[in-house]
């Protein structure tokens, strides 16, 4: 006890600290200014916030979701709010051939692209599993895979603009209402929340929270987890990982 106590506990704190307070860059709106983002699931809730804070900012705007007619509403509303372009291409992520060709059009709309912010979801049964393999698989398809076939066929654009990747997962107003009474917790207010993961993304944090309490970003973001991969990542020859 006294070995944690004198040693470790001053390492770990020290630790914490540097992780989540090294960088003193800050967020600045022009950041954005013409910068080239796709938004999916930007038809609604976080993700349409998400694209009118860009529009604001002077981004260029590319948006997937399945309803055209949502879409076209949000599109004209980006270009109100000052967007340097704002495009839509409805669209399932069920189907993997679209969601390539997604990111394929998107680029050549823009001509490139600078961060990539995958925020769509299919609604997932909270119910015991009865066998139901396509739904296992359908909600698979579309909340994993089809995430891998977009970062890769974005990633060719993004090393060129040294871009960035978000991975959306919300408690925000719309995605609470789906699982109203069987989950009782408050939700997040979806403009801010909006707001938070654009700044992160920017700044190109690997993780971003949005809670008022400052104990969640460190609960949340497995300081034990970090540091066995400060550690563990000693042993590799990264070299070795990118000639291969």
């Amino acid at each position: 006890m006294a070995v944690m106590k004198n040693y470790l506990l001053p390492i770990l704190v020290l630790f914490l600290a540097y992780y989540y307070y090294s960088t003193n860059e800050e967020f600045r709106p022009e950041m954005l200014q013409g910068k080239k983002v796709i938004v999916t699931g930007a038809s609604k809730g976080i993700g349409r916030e998400m694209a009118y804070h860009l529009s604001k900012m002077g981004a260029h705007v590319v948006l997937t979701a399945r309803s055209e007619e949502g879409l076209q509403k949000v599109v004209s509303r980006c270009l109100e709010l000052g967007a340097a372009s704002a495009h839509y291409i409805a669209g399932t992520m069920e189907d993997m051939t679209f969601a390539e060709q997604f990111i394929v059009k998107a680029g050549k709309l823009m001509g490139g692209l600078d961060m990539l912010i995958l925020n769509h979801i299919t609604q997932t049964s909270l119910s015991l599993f009865h066998d139901d393999i396509h739904s296992v698989r359908r909600v698979m398809e579309v909340n994993f895979l089809s995430y891998v076939v977009m970062s890769t066929a974005a990633l060719p654009m993004l090393k060129q603009s040294n871009g960035s990747i978000a991975v959306i997962s919300s408690l925000a107003e719309t995605a609470m209402k789906e699982i109203s009474g069987i989950i009782n917790a408050q939700a997040s207010p979806k403009e801010e929340c909006a707001l938070e993961i654009i700044k992160g993304t920017a700044l190109r944090k690997s993780e971003v929270y949005y809670d008022k309490s400052p104990l969640t970003p460190i609960l949340l973001g497995n300081p034990g987890r970090k540091i066995m991969e400060f550690f563990s990542l000693r042993y590799y020859n990264k070299d070795m990982f990118v000639s291969n």
